[in-house]
């Protein structure tokens, strides 16, 4: 797929899928100068991440991405980083547990040269020895920042319990001992059964002509395969199991908790009113203000009583399930009032939500998805992941009026669907001893004593 677009649609574009407005701004409206290099933003999304590993080679997408900036046949890592940088440009590229992700942000009289490198980056890494030794210790020194980032280490546990002995419970880096083993042909291996055509996206977003990207990529990318020697890979089947993972250290200052039901995927009906059940439960921390005003009910009542130092819902989408709940920072004293009043706010949404709370949180939900897309980067972003999960990119106008539908029957229904008495996944790291037991959390699911 190949998808461009120079700024968000706004209001409905009937005739088209996708639209391009190329923007000329000059220095003075009333003493012409030279014109303003816009800047453009294109990247690679790819329909591989650590989900298609195995327990034997998990951990290689992500040491692929890093390999993709140590050398081609064409340049050295040298001489790729002396382009990058004399262009003026970003180059960089992360994984996720579903797709990996090449992207360079640029000038757009620089984008011609930006795809080129983007297409040798994928098409011709040396993936040289040396290199991949001296990568080992740079990805295990990152294993150790990550172990730092408490809500990184929270949910690779959430993960880990949720989807436990599948695909979807192993972390996106792999275990320690599996860095030290990876070698040139499990590298070689991932791109020759992963990195095809069919599953790969070029997105483009900012001063963009789309005729254009489309002859770039013809050029640049017509080598790749496009059909595959077999049977295209299956996506590895994930089965959810209500469980938890406690790991109690009392010499940490705050708990960190995350609680989550097994929800969606991104196209399943149901993903839009869990969105707006999301935004109805919200976020906070102690440095917002607000207090009784505040439109999320846990945060009023986590602000007055002072039971936690944030919190943040979250829905998590994958291709063919998700996760939807409730990430917490909480002192150890108040860590089972703040469960208590977050299960007694699930339970609203199951059978008492108002709709005027409803429509707040679908306004503030069709807000910050303008919001989001401030920018080429998030564009670009919002291009490649939707091309992938959706074979499209769905209008704004489209997204709105599905928010729009919904009301306070759908969201009681929808909750009570995945929520309501259902068996939790529970992930919870430091002073923890408070914490309800899993048996006890698991019948608030389904009724709250007072």
């Amino acid at each position: 797929y190949i998808f461009s677009i120079s700024c968000p649609p706004m209001f409905p574009v009937p005739s088209r899928k996708y639209w391009k407005v190329l923007f000329v701004t000059r220095a003075s409206p009333r003493a012409p100068g030279p014109l303003v290099d816009s800047c453009s933003e294109v990247g690679l999304w790819i329909d591989a991440g650590s989900r298609y590993e195995n327990e034997r080679n998990n951990g290689t997408a992500h040491f692929l991405e890093h390999m993709a900036f140590k050398g081609t046949r064409k340049r050295s890592q040298l001489d790729l980083e002396l382009e990058i940088e004399n262009m003026g440009a970003h180059l960089n590229a992360y994984t996720s547990r579903e797709q990996t992700v090449y992207y360079a942000k640029s000038f757009t009289k620089d984008l011609p040269r930006a795809v080129e490198i983007l297409a040798d980056i994928i098409q011709n890494s040396t993936l040289g020895e040396a290199e991949i030794e001296r990568e080992r210790g740079v990805i295990l020194r990152e294993m150790q920042e990550v172990e730092t980032n408490l809500q990184e280490v929270v949910f690779d546990y959430l993960h880990a319990t949720a989807y436990q002995n599948t695909a979807l419970g192993r972390t996106i880096l792999g275990p320690p001992e599996n860095i030290k083993t990876i070698n040139r042909a499990d590298l070689v291996e991932y791109i020759t059964t992963h990195y095809f055509g069919p599953r790969i996206v070029l997105a483009a977003a900012g001063g963009v002509s789309h005729d254009e990207l489309i002859d770039l990529a013809k050029y640049h990318f017509g080598k790749l395969p496009a059909r595959y020697r077999s049977d295209m890979p299956d996506l590895p089947a994930c089965s959810f199991t209500g469980s938890e993972i406690r790991v109690r250290d009392d010499k940490m200052p705050l708990a960190h908790v995350a609680i989550a039901m097994e929800a969606v995927g991104w196209a399943h009906p149901d993903t839009i009113p869990l969105m707006v059940a999301n935004t109805l439960i919200g976020n906070w921390d102690r440095s917002f203000g607000g207090g009784v005003n505040l439109s999320s009910k846990l945060a009023q009542k986590a602000c007055q009583g002072g039971l936690c130092h944030s919190f943040q819902s979250f829905n998590t989408c994958y291709t063919d399930t998700g996760l939807w709940g409730l990430y917490m920072v909480c002192e150890a004293s108040t860590l089972e009032e703040m469960m208590h009043y977050t299960q007694l706010e699930w339970m609203s949404l199951c059978t008492s939500v108002s709709e005027a709370e409803v429509a707040r949180a679908k306004n503030l939900l069709k807000t910050n998805m303008l919001l989001h897309l401030d920018g080429s980067t998030p564009i670009c972003e919002d291009i490649g992941r939707q091309m992938l999960c959706y074979s499209r990119r769905i209008p704004l106008h489209e997204l709105e009026a599905r928010i729009d539908a919904i009301d306070a029957r759908t969201i009681k229904d929808v909750c009570t669907k995945y929520i309501y008495d259902r068996a939790p996944a529970i992930a919870a790291v430091g002073p923890v001893q408070h914490l309800p037991d899993y048996e006890r959390i698991r019948r608030g699911m389904f009724w709250m004593n007072s």
